[in-house]
C-alpha cells in the first residue's frame, strides 16, 4: 500500500475514533471543536466587523473584466462593503464544457487569469485598488475538481480520481458514487504529491497578487486534513481569511476556517417567508448551530448568492414581499451579511450561469438601504462578527409565530430589531428585560424610547432596526 494512503486510512480511523467518543446516548453527534483543547484558526483583524459583496465578474459589467471591477470599487467602499468575493478568476476547461461559455468553476489553471477577464497585471490592479480603498479581495478556489483538460490532467493524471483506470466526475463523499458535474473531474487527496501542488498553487495568489484569503467551494468534498495542512503555510505569507461553502463539518472551524455557509438558516427563513413555518423555528435552528459550532463560530447569512439567484429564483422570487425583512435580519443576526451583485439595483432576473447575461444596474435603487444596514455593523460592536459582537437574545411577544424581535449588546452598544415576518399587520407586546432605553431609528433618523410592556404595531414585512 502507498504511503499515501497510509496516512490517509490513519487519519479516516482517527476521525472515526473521535466520532464514536463524542457520540451521545441518544446517537447525535457533538463537535470536537467544543472541548478547551481546541482553539480557533488565527483571524485578521479588519474581519471583525466586516461585510461581504459577492462579484460574478462575467455578469458584472458589459466588458466583463477586471477593470470594470475596479472602477466600481469606491461605489462599494461608500456602500459600506469591506470583502470583494470574486467567482474563480481562472481560465475556463473547453473539453466536456457547458452552455456557450462553460462554468468558472471547471477551472484549467489555477496560476493564470482567463483572458476574458484581462491580464495578470490587470488584477494586481484591481487588489491593489481594493487595498487602497480599505476593501479586502478573497478568489473562489475550487479545490475538489479541475476542468477536463487542467494542466494536470496531462501532465499528472495519477493526480486524479479513477473509476475502473478512468478519470471520473467528482464523487459525492456521503454516497461514494459520481455527481452530475459532467464538466470537472475529481481530484485524489489520496495524492501526497497533488497535496503540495495544490498548496502552493493556493500560496501563489496569496505571494504575487496580496489577495487576502479564499472562498473555498465544496469545502466538505475535500479532506478536513487537508484544510488543517494549507491554512498555516497561507499564514506564512499573512493571515487570511477563509471562507467555507460548507455547513456539515463543525471541525472546519477548528482546521482552518473562519466562517462557513449559513445553508440551513437561508433555507429556514425562506420556508418562514413562505408561510410554511414559524418564525420561532429561527430560534430552533440558531440553538441547535451553537450547540453544533464551537463558541466563535459565525455564519455567512444570505439571502441571495450566484448559486440561488441562478438555480433558485431571485429575491423576490424566494422571499416574496418580505425580502427586505429578511435582507434586514440577515443583516443583523449572528454573522456575516452577504450582498450578492446587483442586489443594490433590485436584481429582477436569474443570471445565466453558462452564458453572458449582465446586470442591469440601472440607478443603483437599493443602494441606501444596504449602506444603512452595512455601515450600522461597522459602528455598533453589538453587531460584529463572532465573539467580536453580542449575541442575540430573543425579545419575546405574544405574537413569537409571525413577530421576530430580538436585541444584541456589547459593551454599552446596542441594537433592537424587530420584524414582522407575515402577510398582515401585527400588534404585540414585548416582554423580557435588558433592552429599554432610548435609540435612534436606522433608516428614519427618529428617536424612540423602548421598554417593556409596551405595545407596538408593525405593517405586514415591515421592520423595525434601532440602535443607541
Amino acid at each position: 500500500m502507498k504511503k499515501s494512503y497510509l496516512v490517509v486510512l490513519l487519519s479516516l480511523l482517527l476521525a472515526a475514533t473521535a466520532c464514536r467518543e463524542n457520540k451521545k446516548e441518544d446517537g447525535t453527534q457533538t463537535s470536537a471543536a467544543d472541548t478547551t483543547a481546541t482553539k480557533a484558526p488565527p483571524a485578521p483583524e479588519w474581519a471583525q466587523n466586516a461585510t461581504i459583496y459577492e462579484v460574478n465578474t462575467r455578469q458584472f459589467s458589459s466588458a466583463g473584466n477586471f477593470k470594470a471591477i475596479e472602477e466600481q470599487l469606491p461605489r462599494l467602499k461608500e456602500m459600506g462593503v469591506d470583502i470583494i468575493w470574486l467567482m474563480p478568476i481562472y481560465p475556463i476547461s473547453q473539453k466536456n464544457k457547458k452552455g456557450t461559455l462553460g462554468s468558472p468553476y471547471a477551472v484549467a489553471d489555477y496560476k493564470s487569469v482567463n483572458p476574458d477577464y484581462g491580464t495578470l497585471a490587470d488584477f494586481k490592479s484591481l487588489v491593489n485598488r481594493a487595498h487602497a480603498l480599505g476593501l479586502h479581495v478573497i478568489l473562489d478556489w475550487v479545490a475538489n475538481h479541475t476542468g477536463w483538460d487542467h494542466v494536470w490532467t496531462k501532465e499528472h493524471p495519477d493526480w486524479y480520481t479513477k473509476i475502473n483506470g478512468k478519470m471520473t466526475s467528482p464523487l459525492d463523499p456521503k454516497t461514494g458514487k459520481p455527481t452530475d458535474w459532467t464538466d470537472v473531474v475529481d481530484l485524489d487527496y489520496n495524492n501526497l504529491d497533488m497535496r503540495r501542488a495544490m498548496v502552493d498553487a493556493m500560496q501563489y495568489w496569496v505571494k504575487e497578487c496580496g489577495i487576502d484569503g479564499y472562498r473555498c467551494d465544496v469545502a466538505g468534498f475535500v479532506p478536513n486534513d487537508f484544510w488543517t495542512e494549507v491554512r498555516p503555510e497561507l499564514d506564512k505569507v499573512k493571515t487570511v481569511f477563509m471562507l467555507a461553502e460548507w455547513e456539515d463539518e463543525p471541525g472546519q472551524f477548528s482546521s482552518c476556517f473562519n466562517m462557513n455557509y449559513g445553508w440551513s438558516m437561508n433555507n429556514m427563513l425562506r420556508a418562514v417567508a413562505k408561510g410554511g413555518t414559524s418564525a420561532t423555528k429561527i430560534d430552533s435552528l440558531r440553538e441547535a448551530n451553537q450547540k453544533r459550532f464551537p463558541r466563535w463560530y459565525y455564519q455567512m447569512l444570505f439571502t441571495q448568492n450566484h448559486d440561488e439567484n441562478t438555480n433558485n429564483g431571485t429575491l423576490t422570487e424566494l422571499f416574496g414581499p418580505g425580502a427586505d425583512a429578511f435582507v434586514v435580519l440577515t443583516s443583523t443576526l449572528e454573522g456575516m451579511p452577504l450582498v450578492y451583485n446587483g442586489m443594490e439595483s433590485n436584481l429582477n432576473k436569474r443570471l445565466a450561469f453558462f452564458e453572458k447575461d449582465t446586470i442591469n444596474w440601472g440607478d443603483y435603487g437599493k443602494s441606501d438601504f444596504f449602506k444603512a444596514l452595512l455601515t450600522l455593523k461597522h459602528r455598533n460592536r453589538a453587531l460584529w462578527n463572532g465573539l467580536a459582537g453580542g449575541k442575540a437574545v430573543k425579545i419575546s411577544t405574544n405574537h413569537d409565530d409571525k413577530i421576530y424581535a430580538f436585541y444584541r449588546q456589547r459593551d454599552n452598544d446596542r441594537v433592537i430589531v424587530i420584524l414582522n415576518l407575515s402577510d398582515t399587520t401585527q400588534s404585540f407586546t414585548l416582554g423580557g428585560s435588558g433592552f429599554a432605553g432610548v435609540y435612534t431609528e436606522v433608516f428614519n433618523h427618529q428617536s424612540v424610547e423602548v421598554k417593556p410592556s409596551m405595545n407596538v404595531t408593525v405593517p405586514a414585512w415591515a421592520y423595525r432596526v434601532l440602535t443607541n
